[in-house]
Formats: C-alpha cells, structure tokens, sequence
C-alpha cells in the first residue's frame, strides 16, 4: 500500500541538524523541490499543541528545547520552524490575553485554531462563551472539540456504561451549538476514539447546524479497526478542521501496537486523505498532530474491547487485519519509555520537523 510513499528515512543526519538550526525556510531554498510531493505543496501546515506534548508547559530545564508557557510561545515557535499556523488549547483566557494571541498572529501570519471543552450542562454555558468569545478575539475561526478524554475500548466497560455516556455527549454538543451560532464561530467534533465514524456523522447530521462540524483525525480510528481511508471518505464532507497523522502498526499477543509516525512511513494514504478535504472544504487548514509517545496497546483479541462496538462485520474484521499484515511497521515503533526528559524533548522536536519537511510550507 505504501510503496510509492516518499520516506525520510533515507535522509541523512547533516541535513536533520541544518533543519534544526537553519529553519524549514531556508533550507527549502536549499533544496530541491521535487523532492516535495505534489499533493502537499502549498498546504499551510500548521501545528497541534498536542505534538508538543512534552514540551507543553515543560519545567524540565533545558536550552536547546524550553517549555512552552502558553500560546504565545507556541505561535512563535511554530513560526521559527516555517508551520503554517496553531490549532492551541483556550482555557481562562483573558480579554487581554486573547488580545496579546491575536497580536503574535497576525504579526506572525500564521492561522490560528482554538481547541476548547464543551459545556457538560447549563451552568457550564457561561463559562464556555466566555472562552469562545476569547478564541474569536484571538483570531480563531474553527473550535475544536472532544467528547472524550480517555479511549472508549478502556474508559468503558458494558454497552450501558457506552450509551450513558453517548447521551450526555449529544446534549453537551447541543448546549453549545447555540453559542457557536450566534457567535459565528465554528465547532468542530473530533473522531477523538469515542465515536465511530459513521456515529460521528450520524450525531452531526442529526444536529443539521452549519456551524458544527468534524475535526477530522486521520489515524485515531484505527484504534476501532476501521479502515483509515474509509474514515476520512465518511467524514470530510463535514470537516472544519484536520488532525494530520500517519500511523504506524505492529502485532503484539493481545492485538496491535498503534503510534503515531513520521509522515510518509505509515498506514494512511495522505495523499488521497488532503485531496478529499480541500474537495469538500477548500480554506480548511491541516495541522499536525505527530504525538512522540510509547505505542498504544490495541487488544482486539480481548473479548472486553468488544463490549461497546457493533460497527463491524466478520467480512470488515478480516480486511483489516489483512491490511495491518501487509503493512506492518518496519523497524522499531516510536517510544519514549528510558529516554531522559531531554531526549523526549529531542525526539519529539526531531518528529514535528520531520513531518513539516514531509509537507514542506513556504510561508510569505
């Protein structure tokens, strides 16, 4: 499946340090342009705050990799490194910390998405106006959002637990499509390892609001043993927003391993995942979500895993794992087990610029 993927695994250690100290600017001045796929030229990358996951309010001591304190040194860090703009957390942020953001943008160039917490009931409602009303005086456009914080094959335990759980996700999306509406803002439901994708399409289908859509995850759903490609046709036709991600999968005795990868050296067909977005949605940003963490243990060949999930036949079952087979991870997947902080630091700065080369963005 991906043996006409460009790889960067063949790229030498001189070239990864002129990236880390030259910028993704000059050195794409540098070299040459076919080296870039086609399908990714002028795409504005931008960046998730959860690729820099530990560096995110880091307190490790370090020069080379200091924490990011706020949203504030993410945008001018993520425009040091040539990304096309944040998708960043707001959470209490100020009037005036909203306007600082907006200041840094639009100084910047870079776009920004904001990623917000929905109203679990009414009395959240204020709250997440407020937040909404900072993320629009910031600059954003498009909010996005999870209903889930856990994995549903873990966090859930029988079909009631699930279904519970569902309900007061739907009313939580419901309590904020009217502030959304009247505030002109987008919100954006990730596939965030709650909701299948044709759950998550049912749910905003069944809402009709212009103004909720998907944050559409290119790889989380593969956690459900649903075919990427598959996920990505379901729900780009309602997508505001994009968490760009290659994944990578190995077997282990109870399922399989799941990482997120470079771009270009996993399961997910990239190239055919940008074109289908820009068909349905022609402005949507792709920002990178490439978390640098341990692999997630899948077990599939558990009977609990299976206690929330209907969503495939026998038929849908088989076809995966055959396509896992032919496409298991060559070499070691990422990992951060026995790395001090400062090489997590390192590797984690090593993958987000890895995966900006892949895309390759020339800012104005």
């Amino acid at each position: 499946m991906n043996s006409s993927k460009p790889s960067l695994s063949s790229y030498n250690s001189d070239r990864r340090y002129y990236i880390k100290t030259a910028g993704l600017g000059v050195m794409a001045m540098t070299f040459p342009l076919p080296l870039i796929p086609d399908f990714l030229r002028n795409v504005p990358m931008g960046i998730v705050v959860h690729s820099y996951a530990a560096r995110w309010h880091s307190d490790t001591p370090s020069e080379n990799y200091p924490g990011f304190e706020n949203a504030l040194s993410l945008i001018e860090h993520c425009k040091e490194i040539g990304a096309g703009g944040v998708q960043t957390l707001v959470n209490g942020w100020s009037s005036d910390f909203a306007k600082k953001v907006r200041d840094a943008r639009e100084k910047t160039g870079l776009y920004m998405e904001g990623s917000i917490s929905l109203p679990k009931s009414k009395d959240e409602i204020a709250k997440f106006e407020a937040e909404v009303l900072a993320a629009k005086e910031a600059g954003a456009t498009v909010l996005r959002t999870a209903c889930l914080s856990g994995r549903r094959y873990v966090t859930f335990k029988t079909l009631g637990d699930y279904e519970a759980f569902r309900t007061k996700a739907i009313e939580s999306i419901e309590l904020a499509e009217p502030i959304v509406r009247k505030h002109n803002m987008k919100l954006a439901v990730e596939n965030h390892k709650d909701w299948t994708a044709k759950e998550l399409e049912a749910i905003i289908k069944k809402l009709g609001s212009e103004w909720v859509g998907v944050t559409l995850d290119f790889g989380n759903n593969l956690s459900f043993m649903e075919n990427p490609m598959e996920v990505i046709e379901t729900l780009a036709p309602y997508a505001f927003s994009t968490h760009v991600k290659d994944m990578g999968v190995k077997n282990y005795p109870e399922g399989f391993l799941l990482s997120e990868v470079p771009l270009g050296e996993g399961i997910v067909d990239l190239k055919s995942a940008v074109e289908l977005c820009k068909k349905y949605n022609p402005e949507i940003n792709f920002s990178l979500e490439m978390i640098t963490r341990d692999p997630l243990e899948i077990p599939v060949m558990k009977d609990s895993y299976w206690a929330t999930f209907d969503h495939l036949s026998g038929l849908d079952v088989y076809r995966m794992e055959r396509l896992m087979e032919e496409n298991q991870f060559k070499g070691e997947l990422p990992h951060v087990t026995g790395l001090s902080k400062e090489e997590q630091l390192a590797y984690e700065e090593k993958n987000v610029l890895a995966c900006l080369e892949y895309s390759r963005i020339l800012l104005g």
